[in-house]
């Protein structure tokens, strides 16, 4: 896969090395020649503001599959998702959120398919470490329309014991993994979800509050 990453700071230069030792073809923009200093060898990179059209284009971004905007400003992340998007038709673009007061704008309208922000995961997953009951939701999937959430099954889960086939789960919501203490379970219908597990769901912003009352109604 051909990835465009624009920034090269301490994030940017992280996810190119690991793309990279993935196995995809990756090419770095940035305006500050000494940023590529601390990239891996073999991987390509131009110099230049990656909210120019004309940087873009040699950059041939219109073959990419995905463009990462992972710059330390938002404002120049925005630029470049809607480029990608609008200007290239780049498949999938994916947007660091620096400022959380600014995630509301990284949506599909400036041409970001998915929004990172370090704060808000860092956020969830502490929720995450230390709730029992409650859905977290951990990140929004493409384009908002679902979120990766997660419940840690209380002692008095009314569905604990039942097997996944047996419950009514709601509307746009999926199951994706049990982790049972050092297990990751891929859920067959036959499966029993026990107290302690930690259920990983692919779910609808709109069925959040139902999975909650399906799974732990005490805790509201």
């Amino acid at each position: 896969m051909k990835i465009a990453i624009a920034g090269t700071g301490k994030v940017g230069c992280s996810i190119a090395s690991e793309l990279a030792d993935n196995g995809h073809q990756i090419l770095v923009i940035d305006r500050d020649p000494s940023a590529f200093a601390e990239l891996p060898a073999g991987i390509d990179h131009i110099i230049g503001d990656a909210c120019e059209l004309s940087v873009l284009e040699r950059a041939d971004v219109q073959s990419c599959q995905v463009v990462v905007a992972a710059t330390g400003d938002d404002k120049a992340n925005l630029v470049v998702s809607l480029l990608a998007k609008t200007e290239f038709g780049v498949p999938r673009v994916v947007a660091r959120v620096n400022h959380p007061d600014n995630e509301w704008m990284f949506n599909e309208g400036w041409g970001v398919d998915v929004s990172v922000s370090t704060p808000r995961i860092l956020s969830a997953l502490v929720e995450e470490a230390v709730s029992v009951g409650d859905v977290v939701r951990l990140f929004g999937l493409r384009s908002g329309n679902a979120n990766l959430v997660e419940l840690t099954l209380p002692e008095d889960s009314p569905v604990a014991t039942h097997t996944v086939g047996s419950i009514a789960w709601p509307v746009d919501c999926v199951l994706v993994t049990i982790v049972r203490g050092q297990r990751s379970i891929s859920p067959s219908a036959d499966d029993t979800i026990e107290a302690g597990d930690e259920l990983l769901m692919v779910c609808s912003p709109d069925s959040e509050s139902a999975l909650q009352e399906l799974l732990s109604p005490h805790r509201h």
